[in-house]
């Protein structure tokens, strides 16, 4: 059976005990309401029969019966009472509304009265068990004339309340109607929040979702919708808190970054790509539904750090093998220049051609070997000069250029930042009618400076600051992500990139070196 079927029968259950133990100390409290009230209503008709003048003349007369069964008899019709009985000093009937009962002793208790107190008491006398009161009756020199018992059998306050007790038992079953449909609402509702699945299933896809969620290798995070539309973090497994730096407990929709939360509002992304202050992540969303509505997205997460940087490392590669085959062919040609100029009998001019090709190239490799210390940094210099001039960039790398040793910035992190900022100027340079790129990398002040200008049309610190965010799909082109890539390695050295207005587009990345001097 359902979880929501076993409530339904547990709820019906438990309301119905309750609201029948209800109904019977409604009846019990109702029962002792009658006794009191009776108890207050005979009281106060002995009470007010014994202080009539009649009474105690009566009982003094020569026939008390003849004079007080007649008064005793319309005091009983008049007032609805079973019995007014009087009884004289000797505790014998002087009136009875049986008249065989007058002249035998009276059924009842009659101290306390005697003593002067009006006393109530439930007993059985001639008709039956009742509640009665028994009050003194004094003549008017002071003395005990008599006693005055009035009396209502436990018969006729049983027939009252059984007529009253059907308004009690349409009170209690009207209450297990009302909670009989409470109880069925709520089982319906509890139905539609556990999909109709009985506590082994539910156990047991708890399990098999807790054991999934460990041991997929995809980070997973789960957004739902809280009452007021508020997008909140159900789920969170532990791959997705190790990718995003996440601690354990709760994790709160706040404490994901930015370009998550985005996600939440159930935009679906393939293959979107974001970075976190140390990875690269690769990130897809889908929105979940349930009986043709929306109640969540699901967000996968894939870390790409280590490929991209393989990636990185590999075009690096592929660029330095480019400029080799370049350089290479244009070797060629240029051999085959000076053999024919020394075949003609050129020598001279062969020797001062040589010498002049050489000279530019060797000045550039004698300059960067000298004033980069880091080998990786001055080839990747080297190589990007030979790819602008094949794509017709001009690059220069400026006479200032100069960088001692930097182990607290890794090689790795000095392409990413340098080898980005030159790829993303060629490509916004060669918009422009001469296009050119300009590099200076230096150290100022233990702090390393990188800037590329360019001709491009320049960027603005919105458009840089929304592509330092995050990057693009992975199935479109990378733009962005290189800039993107560039803030990663400068938010992880607590430097500062920003774009400096220049005669094209000039951006500064700026890293702070430990106070080195």
């Amino acid at each position: 059976m359902s979880v929501a079927g076993q409530l339904l029968i547990l709820q019906l259950v438990v309301f119905t005990v309750v609201t029948i133990a209800a109904g019977a100390l409604f009846v019990v409290d109702e029962r002792r309401d009658a006794d009191a009230t009776t108890r207050l209503a005979v009281t106060d008709v002995a009470v007010t029969t014994a202080q009539l003048p009649d009474v105690a003349e009566g009982l003094r007369s020569p026939d008390p019966t003849a004079a007080l069964q007649p008064l005793a008899e319309r005091i009983r019709t008049s007032t609805g009472v079973d019995f007014v009985v009087v009884v004289d000093p000797d505790g014998i009937r002087v009136t009875h509304p049986v008249p065989e009962q007058i002249g035998l002793p009276y059924t009842g208790h009659i101290e306390q009265a005697r003593a002067g107190q009006t006393y109530s008491e439930t007993y059985t006398g001639s008709l039956g068990p009742s509640i009665r009161t028994i009050a003194p009756v004094y003549a008017d020199d002071g003395t005990l004339a008599g006693f005055v018992s009035v009396g209502v059998t436990r018969e006729r306050i049983s027939e009252a309340f059984l007529r009253g007790l059907p308004g009690i038992v349409a009170v209690v079953a009207a209450g297990l109607a009302v909670t009989a449909a409470g109880a069925v609402l709520i089982a319906r509702r509890l139905r539609r929040q556990t999909l109709g699945l009985n506590p082994d299933q539910l156990l047991r896809m708890y399990e098999h979702h807790d054991a999934v969620l460990r041991a997929i290798g995809e980070g997973l995070v789960v957004f739902g919708t809280s009452g007021g539309g508020t997008p909140r973090v159900d789920v969170v497994n532990d791959e997705a808190r190790r990718l995003l730096g996440l601690r354990s407990g709760p994790v709160s929709f706040e404490s994901l970054p930015e370009t998550l939360r985005r996600l939440a509002t159930g935009e679906e992304v393939r293959d979107e790509v974001h970075l976190t202050r140390d990875r690269v992540l690769v990130v897809g969303s889908d929105a979940v539904q349930w009986e043709g509505r929306r109640i969540g997205t699901v967000v996968t997460l894939r870390d790409h750090t280590e490929l991209r940087g393989a990636l990185g490392e590999l075009d690096s590669v592929r660029g330095f093998a480019e400029s080799l085959r370049a350089q290479a062919h244009e070797s060629a040609n240029r051999l085959h220049t000076i053999i024919t100029m020394v075949e003609l009998g050129r020598s001279e001019e062969a020797v001062a051609f040589a010498t002049r090709e050489l000279a530019v190239s060797q000045n550039l490799i004698d300059r960067l070997t000298a004033d980069v210390a880091e080998p990786a940094l001055a080839a990747l210099l080297l190589g990007k000069v030979d790819e602008a001039a094949e794509r017709g960039v001009e690059l220069t790398v400026t006479e200032d250029t100069a960088l001692g040793p930097v182990p607290s910035v890794p090689s790795r992190d000095l392409v990413t930042l340098v080898g980005n900022l030159i790829d993303n100027a060629i490509d916004a340079s060669r918009a422009a009618d001469e296009p050119w790129v300009e590099v200076t990398v230096r150290e100022e002040d233990s702090t390393m400076i990188v800037e590329v200008a360019d001709s491009g049309p320049g960027m603005s610190p919105d458009t840089l600051a929304q592509a330092m965010q995050r990057g693009y799909s992975t199935k479109s082109e990378h733009r962005g992500l290189g800039l993107a890539l560039v803030a990663q390695v400068v938010a992880r050295h607590r430097g500062v990139l920003r774009t400096v207005p220049s005669l094209g587009a000039m951006i500064v990345a700026e890293i702070p070196l430990g106070g080195r001097s």
